[in-house]
């Protein structure tokens, strides 16, 4: 029986012309004022205790600018929001009904999702993007009766296959419009053995993922440039805060900055989630294991890092990024205990007398190593029960540009005695893609 998985692609398009991009503004931004609407009227229903599906036909009203077809996918893309919602609260999760795209005085989000059949991709020489564009738009812009909207694409997607929908969106951060396009393909593990490694991640404070794989792969992906960044913006936020009027909460300004920061964040969290599912998958992992948010916090709890997990690395938004991706790679993330990692020593075991200064942990039996990669290879045995964790290689160690989780050059000081080269492999050095979400 054929297999097929799913897999994204992620570029950055870019319109032929001024007026091509104010009309492509103009197609985004009605798909946020649909979205709002939408998303308006749904949220009056649930809190006077109504249903959220008793809503006008809001397709009617848009058609005209998006076309029947994208307007009835934002509205989808809205049904599968609550329905999310509503599945996350029978669960027993304390979650937030869906938010809006922004506002018309401060700005909407430009975005909007295009059906599998109405769009065009076409790959090579002069890759191309076409999209429909509803009549009163291409009226207003001089499009003839049959004509699409093209935009050219940049870079080379990687998947090909049955396509799916397609997500378009404007990156405020960097100043460029995205696409993200779901693709089936063959199941291509088909032509190789089958998958059956795992891995393990310590999500921290200072180190914003140590991975440990049983093929004796190591990563590491740094984070205190970014936070850094994230406390600048957020100081920043505090300080036009202190000059407001006490009647007043916020301003423009300051819910801009919000916006940004949170962009930002967003944009690194996507980028190192597919670089590492990306590395992963060609390392033949099939099960991810990730620490459970309680034990990160009651080992190391304090304000600083308190901040960090919430706010700046968003261990929620985190996970849900892993497991939607991870599913696009065939590959499943569990969830599961981590308590003591941190500080048990990877050599003798011993937890009480190890100490850990920065990134070192020692122990008193004299081991001296990198302990949040020390932590993700004693969570990785602790799961990995019989199964054989290979000879540690030197960790990859990768540090965000603005655009791509890359690596950074190993130099001889900066190697811990447990980081010395026993296997020459080292994983193939992708990049994120630079239409990483």
């Amino acid at each position: 029986m054929s297999v097929v998985v799913r897999r994204t692609n992620t570029f950055a398009v870019r319109p032929l012309s001024t007026q091509d991009e104010q009309l492509l503004r103009d197609l985004l931004d009605a798909s946020a004022s649909l979205w709002n609407e939408l998303n308006y009227e749904r949220r009056q229903n649930f809190f006077d205790g109504n249903s959220a599906w008793d809503t006008a036909d809001y397709r009617k009203q848009y058609v005209g600018v998006l076309g029947s077809a994208t307007a009835q996918q934002v509205i989808r893309k809205n049904s599968e929001a609550w329905r999310s919602f509503f599945a996350a609260r029978e669960n027993g999760e304390d979650t937030a009904p869906p938010g809006y795209w922004g506002n018309e005085d401060e700005g909407r989000e430009l975005r909007t999702y295009i059906r599998n059949d109405q769009y065009t991709l076409e790959t090579g020489e002069r890759s191309r993007l076409e999209i429909p564009v509803g009549q009163d738009l291409k009226e207003k812009y001089g499009l003839g009766y049959h004509d699409r909207l093209r935009l050219e694409v940049i870079g080379d997607p990687k998947w090909e296959g049955e396509q799916g929908r397609l997500e378009l969106y404007y990156d405020e951060v960097d100043d460029t419009f995205r696409a993200i396009q779901s693709v089936t393909v063959p199941d291509s593990r088909r032509d190789s053995p089958i998958a059956e490694e795992s891995a393990a991640l310590d999500v921290g404070a200072n180190n914003l993922v140590a991975c440990t794989t049983t093929t004796g792969q190591q990563y590491l992906y740094e984070g205190r440039d970014l936070f850094a960044r994230f406390r600048e913006t957020t100081e920043e936020i505090s300080r036009l805060q202190s000059k407001l009027r006490e009647v007043r909460y916020s301003s423009r300004r300051i819910r801009r900055l919000y916006r940004k920061r949170t962009r930002r964040r967003d944009h690194a969290q996507d980028a190192l989630v597919r670089d590492l599912m990306e590395r992963l998958y060609d390392e033949g992992v099939a099960t991810v294991y990730v620490g459970d948010l309680t034990d990160v916090l009651s080992e190391h709890w304090s304000a600083e890092v308190n901040e960090k997990t919430h706010q700046f690395w968003a261990y929620r938004s985190f996970i849900d990024r892993l497991a939607t991706t991870a599913e696009e790679y065939g590959i499943a993330v569990e969830v599961e205990s981590e308590a003591y990692t941190t500080a048990e020593c990877p050599v003798c075991g011993e937890r009480d007398e190890t100490e850990r200064d920065g990134d070192v942990l020692r122990c008193s039996c004299g081991y001296e190593g990198h302990a949040d990669l020390d932590a993700s290879q004693t969570f990785l045995e602790r799961q990995a029960g019989e199964s054989e964790v290979g000879s540690m290689a030197r960790p990859v160690r990768l540090k965000w540009d603005d655009h791509n989780w890359s690596e950074i050059p190993h130099s001889p000081e900066r190697a811990s005695p447990n980081e010395k080269r026993t296997n020459q492999s080292t994983g193939d050095g992708k990049l994120a893609s630079v239409g990483t979400a």
